[in-house]
């Protein structure tokens, strides 16, 4: 059940980032998009009943076993260096803004 609900949760939202509240990349992801005013979801996975069993489905699905595990647009964009190193090259806020996460501040 962990690999449908994971997807159902990637497809319904623009950003989703799989976090734990206890890890400091996964902070530091969120608040890299809290800084770019994005609107994202966050599935805290040790608040989660089955988080252990989503973790393991994302893992089978992307490959990445660990968090943060972010998407965006409902594509798998990696973990926090990933994340931060699209920012740095200037790829993030546009991909924010094509999945409708991020207001285009140009309108």
């Amino acid at each position: 059940m962990a690999l449908p609900k994971s997807k159902e949760i990637v497809s319904a939202n623009p950003v989703v980032v799989f976090s734990k509240t206890h890890c400091p990349f996964c902070v530091k992801v969120k608040q890299l998009l809290q800084q770019l005013g994005a609107s994202f979801k966050a599935i805290e996975l040790d608040n989660e009943s089955d988080g252990v069993e989503i973790q393991a489905a994302l893992a089978q699905w992307t490959g990445q076993r660990t968090v943060p595990n972010v998407f965006i647009g409902g594509k798998h964009i990696g973990g926090c260096d990933a994340t931060t190193a699209m920012h740095k090259d200037g790829k993030l806020i546009p991909l924010l803004t094509e999945a409708g996460a991020v207001a285009n501040s140009s309108a």
